[in-house]
Formats: structure tokens, sequence, C-alpha cells
């Protein structure tokens, strides 16, 4: 039957062999064929242990090879490896795992079974139940692929140990999986308060679905995604998450080694691949995976400074851009500057909206802050990526805080974010912004030439704020509201409390 008890077998690692490009080692193969009799005569678990160290400079994958025999209903691996003390400023080691099962470890192909990264010491597989992150299902006879992400590598090299053990008996019947609605109930065409990165014990998180519902709900939301990192193996355990108030997406955050892009709103069970650089020239393909699947790619967090966090890739395939992550921070700041520059062709060409997510974890990462408000149709899952993927939304640090901004011409015609106020070029045009829940904070009207306009809103309540321009003095307007500078110097702004998608005017 199906359970833990194993005895101890040893072996060494076997020499490194190219597979592939030069992305991917593979070590000489675990297997398990003496212990195949174990099925047949009851003797129960097998396990067998592989040790050993990888240099600086390996390649970002190293897959080790393990035969299946028949009659396996479960597979354990488990992994330690050494951290040994570096200097200041050197990387240590960092060790990420997951596995591949006997259809192998191609590119995009339907071998993934799972993924923790460096989350977790330990996973199983079996017909009935898997680890968070793992997908559930029968342990088929063949070469399945343990597989190794070196993160980073100490000047030492970086020593491991990797358990596997094989538990022999009848297949447990894998559960039908259910996922969320695509639907909530909504209130018309109306706007609706999402975050769209958040983690989950699935990858790397620490709060359940049903914890991070519950803190959405506490937060205003009306929607969110699921983005575990490199794994879809959750999306079947949220359907009890949501509800006719909180819509839930699903998605992913695929994780490489040269930036981060959530995938929005996919159809259930999507796996995305992700590893792959910005040299290998295979992102368009997997970003136009992501649309096929009905979702959006929206690059995070783009100037991070964590290692593989900075984004490479450009910009040409994003749907939007997560450009406030978390607590607002310097890396927004620059993300957001870099985002205002790609506007000033005034949208004549295609551009890409703005949005904020909160990257949760666990305590005490806040849910929802920030959060991008989304003027959509109705609360469903097409009605929401629509409004996000037209730029029609703004991003605010909570549900405390609420944004109406537009332009309007001479005859009144008016244009709202992510729209365009068709105009002649020297046709005066009033630009409103009204905010409610910033008292005493700073507003701002921007546009391609910089910040022109500042007022400081009311104390006592909510304030409005009109400017008048023309389209030959501004290709667009967006709004921020402001924070007091952290550090008193002059013409440092402060840290955000919402911003806007632009108007475009001409």
């Amino acid at each position: 039957m199906c359970d833990s008890n194993h005895s101890n077998h040893s072996i060494s690692r076997r020499g490194l062999f190219v597979t592939g490009g030069a992305a991917a080692l593979t070590l000489g193969g675990v297997s398990f064929a003496e212990a195949a009799g174990a099925a047949a005569d009851g003797t129960g678990p097998t396990t067998k242990v592989v040790r050993g160290t990888l240099p600086p400079g390996s390649p970002d994958y190293v897959y080790l090879p393990v035969e299946v025999p028949r009659g396996v209903c479960g597979i354990k691996v488990s992994y330690v490896y050494e951290k040994p003390q570096v200097p200041p400023g050197t990387q240590g080691n960092a060790l990420d795992i997951g596995i591949f099962d006997e259809r192998g470890t191609e590119l995009g192909g339907e071998g993934f079974r799972g993924w923790s990264g460096g989350a977790r010491g330990e996973f199983f597989i079996r017909g009935d139940e898997a680890t968070p992150g793992y997908v559930a299902g029968p342990v088929r006879a063949g070469t399945w692929h343990v597989a190794l992400g070196p993160y980073t590598v100490a000047p030492q090299g970086l020593a491991y140990e990797v358990t596997v053990t094989l538990t022999y008996g009848p297949t447990a019947r894998t559960p039908r999986t259910v996922h969320p609605p695509e639907r909530a109930r909504g209130r018309g065409r109306a706007w609706y308060r999402g975050d769209c990165h958040l983690h989950s014990w699935h990858s790397d998180g620490r709060r359940t679905p049903a914890e991070i519902a519950a803190l959405a709900r506490a937060a205003g939301l009306d929607f969110v995604n699921s983005s575990e990192h490199n794994t879809h193996a959750g999306h079947g355990a949220w359907a009890d998450a949501a509800g006719d108030d909180l819509l839930v997406l699903l998605g992913e955050e695929v994780t490489t080694r040269n930036g981060h892009v959530v995938a929005i709103g996919t159809d259930p069970g999507t796996f995305v691949d992700w590893r792959y650089r910005a040299r290998d020239n295979r992102f368009g393909h997997f970003a136009r995976e992501i649309r096929r699947a009905g979702g959006l790619v929206v690059p995070a967090h783009p100037h991070s400074n964590c290692i593989g966090c900075a984004w490479k890739f450009g910009f040409g395939e994003a749907d939007a851009i997560e450009v406030w992550n978390g607590p607002y921070t310097p890396d927004d700041e620059v993300s957001l500057m870099d985002w205002d520059s790609t506007l000033r062709t005034g949208g004549r060409a295609r551009w890409t909206p703005a949005m904020g997510s909160s990257d949760a974890h666990r305590d005490p990462d806040a849910v929802g802050t920030p959060q991008t408000v989304v003027l959509a149709d109705d609360l469903t899952r097409e009605a929401i990526l629509d409004g996000i993927r037209a730029g029609r939304s703004y991003v605010a640090e909570s549900s405390a805080v609420s944004l109406s901004f537009g332009a309007v011409d001479g005859r009144g015609r008016r244009a709202g974010i992510g729209e365009r106020l068709r105009v002649g070029a020297d046709e005066p045009v009033t630009v409103r912004l009204e905010v409610a829940g910033a008292p005493g904070l700073t507003a701002r009207i921007v546009t391609d030439q910089g910040v022109l306009h500042t007022v400081t809103l009311p104390t006592d309540g909510p304030g409005a704020v009109e400017w008048r321009t023309t389209a030959a003095y501004a290709a667009y307007v967006r709004a921020e509201v402001r924070h007091p500078p952290v550090v008193p110097i002059p013409g440092l702004p402060g840290p955000l409390a919402a911003f806007t998608n632009p108007v475009f005017l001409g």
C-alpha cells in the first residue's frame, strides 16, 4: 500500500552530460529496476540517495533521471544542500526543486508534475493527492526527472543530497478537479477592485486560498488572480474560496531567470513553462500560449533588484505592466517613470496599460495593497480582462481611495481613463480629477511634458482638481495622488496613494 516506510540505499553522483541547449544538464540516472519485485512480493517502499556537487557556473536546470518500475503508487522526494559561509557581497547557495514525469522534460511539454522552488524540502505525488504545488495522479512507469534549479552557487560549489522513495501498490483514484466559476454577482458596468498577484501555500506563500479570500474580502476586493510560481497545480484549490461576492481568476507567475511575468485569467489547468532566458528567444511563444488560453501577459516588478527579477524580455508582448508591486518603493518609482516614457507617442501606436498588485506571500503582507480598480461591464472573467487590457483602470493603495478622472471638450464630449478624446490641436479641453479617501495628500496632473499641475487636496473630505489644456500642449493626461516625501528633498515626490492610466488627446 502507499505509505512512507522505507529502507535506505545510497549511490554517488554519476557524470554530467548536456541535453538540449546549454541551459540544462542531465545527471546519471537512478534505477529502481532491482526493486521492481517489491511491487509483487509486498516488501514495501524502497529509497535511494543521490549526492553530488554543482560547480559555480552550473546551468539553470539540472535533471536527475529516476527509472520508475511498474506497480508504483507513490513517489516522494526530499533534498538538502550545504549553505557555506561566503564573503559579504558574494552569493551563497540556493537550490530549487521540481519534477517531471515519464512524458519528459521538453520545454512546454506535458511532463510537468510540480515545482516548489526553494519553498519546500520535500514533496510527494500519489494518485489521490500531492504536496501543494504538485499535480496528483498516477505514478506511471518510465523515466521521471527530478529537476534541480541552482538559483545561485557559492564559490565553494553547491553540495546536495536528493532522496527518492517509491511506494508500491494499487493506484488511488484521482479526484475530479473543480475550478472556481468565471462569474460572480456584479453590479453591471461598474468599477471593480482586484489584486492579480498573490501567492498561497501552493508555491512560496504561507496562506491557504481560504485565508487569502478572507483577506481579499476584508480589503474590499471584488476579484483576485491565483499566481503561483511556475505551477498551475493550485488551480483546483480555489473553488471553495470563490463566491458570489468574489471572482477568482486563475493564472501563474512565470518565474524565469530574466524576469517574472504574471499570467492573469488563463483557462483552468493552463501551465506556462519558465525554463528559458531572453537569449533563448522563447518568451514570445509562451506569451502567445497565455493569450491562447484566454489570459493576459503582465510583466511583474520589472525593475526589482532581486536576482533574476529584472525584466529582460522587452514589452512588445505585454498586455499590461505591473508598475506598482506591494508597498511603494524606489523600484516602483523607476517602473512608473519607465512606463510613462512609453506613452510619449500619445497613444498613436499601441500603448500598454499599467496596473498594480500586492504580491502578498505571508503575514504581514497586505492583500490588496495596492489594488487595480477596473471599469468592466460585469464581474466576469471576460469583462475584467477586457477592462485591464483596454487600460480602463487606476491603481489605489487601498479600497479607501477612489478616483474619477476624465477630459471634456467644449462640446461636452468626454473621454475617461484609457480612452481618447478626439479634438483639434488647439481646441480647449478641461481635465477633471475627483479624489476620495486621500485627505491632505497631493494631486498631480501628468502629461508627456511631465508634471504640469499640482494641488493639495482638502483635509476634511473629498477633493476635485480641474485643469485646462489642449491636445497641442498635452498628448495625454494622467493623474497621481501622492503622500508627502519620506525624505524632504526638493523635487523628490512622495510615495503613491493612487494613479490612473492616461486619457489621450487629439
